[in-house]
């Protein structure tokens, strides 16, 4: 397993207004590498946050998989107060705290990391991807439901094909077709890390689904009930 030590970039302090978070994000924007800063990538982790008790609690999960045989070898799962409000184009402040919580039981840290939102494709190009990257000084990529901002063409419906999103003149990130004739999803660097390698790396993790493996991993373990449960009885 890969024992590397986890560094946490505690650089700002965290925040309770949209305004101290707006200003953060002005502050981090140009530590955003967008270039290829990664070495040999055998283990790529899934990032998800889901919410319970009327969004009051915060449960984030990490999903560690060997890459490229994409199995499962590590999971962890936090729950902490919900920080933040629901704000968009704010989400990443909303969900690092309980993402870093997470992170720290980790004894396999992650070469690369595929968030499940924004990175780079956001209005002040500091989404979620993004800002954890930073945070963390590891290279990370946004994967995306669906848009926050941006247009693009229309992406023909066979897997593979792609589109450039655009925000004005600047390509911002890519409109992906994971599965035939399913509605494609939404990929943006996130941190060390160019568009093109983004593009691989999220192909590399797609088998048969719409979403990569690391965020249907994440995304069950987020949003599990019997993991809620035993987290609440202190398991």
């Amino acid at each position: 397993m890969n024992y590397k030590k986890l560094t946490i970039n505690f650089s700002h302090p965290w925040v309770e207004t949209v305004a101290q978070a707006k200003a953060i994000q002005e502050q981090l924007r140009p530590k955003v590498i967008n270039a290829d800063d990664l070495g040999e990538v055998k283990y790529v982790a899934g990032v998800d946050v889901g919410f319970e008790n009327n969004y009051t609690i915060s449960q984030a999960a990490i999903a560690i998989l060997t890459y490229p045989e994409l199995e499962l070898v590590e999971q962890a799962i936090a729950r902490i107060p919900t920080a933040f409000p629901y704000v968009p184009g704010y989400l990443s402040f909303r969900e690092i705290p309980a993402i870093l919580a997470a992170f720290k039981q980790l004894k396999t840290i992650p070469d690369l990391i595929l968030c499940d939102g924004q990175g780079y494709a956001h209005p002040r190009r500091l989404g979620l991807a993004c800002h954890l990257g930073v945070l963390l000084d590891i290279p990370t990529i946004g994967v995306a439901k669906s848009l926050l901002i941006g247009k693009h063409e229309d992406v023909a419906l066979e897997k593979g094909s792609c589109q450039p999103l655009l925000d004005k003149d600047e390509t911002i990130g890519v409109v992906l077709r994971s599965r035939t004739k399913v509605k494609p999803i939404y990929i943006s660097i996130g941190h060390k890390i160019s568009l093109p390698t983004a593009i691989d790396y999220v192909m590399g993790c797609l088998t048969k689904y719409r979403l990569p493996e690391t965020t249907r991993w994440a995304d069950q373990l987020a949003s599990s009930k019997k993991v809620q449960r035993l987290a609440i009885k202190g398991l």
